[in-house]
C-alpha cells in the first residue's frame, strides 16, 4: 500500500505543476512593479507566520502525551484554545481597528512565541496559559493580517482586481507549500535529529521572531476606525448592526461558520477514518499530501479570481456541494463495504478510496480561503473589518469546542454526516448570497421632468 501514497502524492503534484505552468494570459492578472514588490514583501511575512503555525500543529498532542497527560486533560487543552480565541479574539480584533493592525500582527508574533516557551513546561497550569495565548493568536493570525492587507492595498491605491492576486498566492504559499516543508522540517529536528517534541516549537518561535523583524522594519501602519471617542463596547455594537442590517455579511459570516466548522471537525476525525482498526499509516506523508492537494485548489482559484467570469459567488456553490459529497464517502463505505476485523496492518482498501475523497476535500479548502478572503474584501467595511470577521469566529469556535467535548459520543459516520449536512447548507447560503449580488439595482426616484408631466399630462 505504500506505492499508493506515492502514487496519490505524485499525481497531485504533476497536476499543481501542470496547472501552475499551462497558466496564459487570461489567468494572469497584469500589475506593476510596485505592486509585486509590495504583494512579495506581504508573502514573506505571512509565509514565515504560518510556518510558525504548521511547524506547531502536528506535534501539539505529542507533546502534551510526552508529559503523561490522558485524552480528557489533552481535549480540556485544546478547549481552552478555541475557547480563549471565541472570548478573547473578539476584544483584541476590536483593538486591531482601533490601536492599529500593524501593532496587532506584531502582537500576534509575541503572543505565539510566549506560547511556544510555555511547551518547554510539563506543568498544567503553564500549558494552559500557552493554549489561552495560541488562541489569542490564532484569532489575530486569521484577521489581523488580512485587514492590514486590505487597508493598505486601498491605501496605496492599487486595483481592486490584484488584492485576488494576493490571496491566491497567500494560500498557494502559505497554507499549502510552506505546510508541507514545515512538516518535513519537524519530522527532520524530532525524528532525524531527535532533538524532542519541543524543537518545532523553538524552530517556530524562530521564524516568528524573523517575521516580527521584517514586519517592524518594512510595514507602515493602518486602521480601521481611529477616533478616540469609540470604546470597545461602542465598537462590538456596530460591527453587530453592520451584520444584521447587511444581508450580505450575515450570509458571508454563516458561510464562513459552516465552512470552518467542517474543516476543524475533519482535522480530528481523518486519523480515525483511516484507521478505524489500529491500522499503520503514515500521517506525516498524508498531512503533506493533503496540503499538494489544497495547492492544487488554491491554484485552480487563482485561475478562477483572474477571470470575470464565473464570479466567486457562483462556483463557490460548487465547491461546498463538491465538499460535502466528499465527507459523504466514509459514510458510503461503511454502507456498501463490510468492515474489516483485523488489527493492524496498512490501509484497507475502503480507507483508499476515503484518502481519496478527502484529497478532494482539501482541494475544495484550498479553493475556499482565497475566495472567502475575496468576498470578505469586497462586503465588510474597512472601519471595523477585524472585529467582524472576529465575530464570524464566534460560533466556529462554539462549534469546534462542542465537537472537541463529545467527540466520543457519536459514531465517526455521524458526525461526517452532519459536516456535509453543514457544506450543503452553506452551498444554499452561498446562492443567496448570490443571487443578492447580482439583483438589479432600482432608483426609488424619478426624474424631475418625468414627475412634472405625471402629475400634469397636458402641460407638454
Amino acid at each position: 500500500m505504500e506505492v499508493f501514497y506515492y502514487l496519490v502524492f505524485g499525481v497531485l503534484g504533476l497536476v499543481v505543476a501542470a496547472l501552475e505552468l499551462s497558466k496564459n494570459n487570461k489567468d494572469r492578472v497584469n500589475t506593476s512593479s510596485a505592486f509585486n514588490s509590495f504583494k512579495n514583501n506581504y508573502l514573506i511575512v505571512y509565509s514565515l507566520m504560518m510556518a510558525g503555525d504548521w511547524l506547531q500543529g502536528p506535534y501539539v498532542y505529542y507533546l502534551y502525551s510526552t508529559y503523561g497527560f490522558g485524552k480528557g486533560d489533552i481535549g480540556q487543552l485544546f478547549i481552552a484554545g478555541f475557547g480563549s480565541s471565541m472570548l478573547f479574539g473578539t476584544i483584541v480584533g476590536s483593538l486591531a481597528d482601533k490601536r492599529g493592525r500593524k501593532r496587532a500582527c506584531v502582537t500576534y508574533c509575541i503572543t505565539y512565541i510566549l506560547s511556544c516557551i510555555t511547551k518547554h513546561s510539563p506543568q498544567y497550569k503553564v500549558l494552559m496559559v500557552g493554549r489561552v495565548l495560541g488562541g489569542i493568536a490564532t484569532s489575530l493570525l486569521f484577521s489581523s493580517f488580512e485587514s492590514w492587507l486590505v487597508a493598505e492595498h486601498n491605501k496605496r491605491g492599487f486595483e481592486q482586481q490584484w488584492l485576488s492576486v494576493t490571496f491566491s498566492k497567500a494560500v498557494f504559499f502559505g497554507n499549502g507549500l510552506v505546510a508541507i516543508i514545515a512538516g518535513l522540517f519537524g519530522n527532520l529536528l524530532v525524528d532525524t535529529f531527535s532533538l524532542g517534541p519541543v524543537a518545532p516549537f523553538d524552530a517556530a518561535a524562530c521564524f516568528l521572531a524573523i517575521g516580527m523583524a521584517v514586519i517592524l522594519s518594512t510595514w507602515t501602519e493602518n486602521y480601521g476606525d481611529p477616533s478616540d471617542n469609540k470604546d470597545l463596547l461602542t465598537q462590538f455594537r456596530g460591527a453587530a448592526v453592520a451584520i444584521a442590517s447587511d444581508e450580505k455579511i450575515a450570509l458571508l459570516g454563516a458561510i464562513q461558520s459552516l465552512f470552518e466548522g467542517s474543516m476543524y471537525t475533519f482535522v480530528f476525525l481523518w486519523t480515525p477514518a483511516l484507521s478505524p482498526n489500529e491500522e499503520e499509516i503514515p500521517h506525516g506523508f498524508i498531512f503533506a499530501t493533503f496540503m499538494l492537494a489544497s495547492m492544487l485548489g488554491s491554484s485552480l482559484a487563482s485561475r478562477l479570481l483572474a477571470r470575470s467570469t464565473p464570479k466567486v459567488e457562483s462556483y463557490m456553490q460548487i465547491v461546498f456541494l463538491v465538499s460535502g459529497a466528499a465527507l459523504l464517502l466514509p459514510i458510503l463505505m461503511t454502507l456498501f463495504i463490510a468492515p474489516s476485523k483485523v488489527k493492524g496492518g496498512g490501509i484497507s482498501f475502503s480507507g483508499c478510496f476515503q484518502l481519496l475523497g478527502f484529497c478532494i476535500f482539501e482541494a475544495c479548502v484550498g479553493l475556499f480561503w482565497p475566495s472567502i478572503m475575496k468576498m470578505r474584501s469586497q462586503y465588510i467595511p474597512e472601519e471595523a473589518r477585524s472585529t467582524i470577521m472576529n465575530f464570524f469566529r464566534i460560533p466556529l469556535n462554539i462549534f469546534v469546542c462542542v465537537v472537541l467535548y463529545n467527540v466520543n459520543a457519536f459514531p465517526i459516520t455521524v458526525m461526517f454526516g452532519m459536516c456535509s449536512i453543514f457544506l450543503f447548507v452553506a452551498s444554499l447560503l452561498q446562492r443567496r448570497l448570490m443571487m443578492i449580488v447580482d439583483k438589479p439595482k432600482t432608483n426609488d426616484w424619478t426624474p424631475i421632468e418625468e414627475r412634472n408631466t405625471e402629475e400634469d399630462p397636458l402641460n407638454i
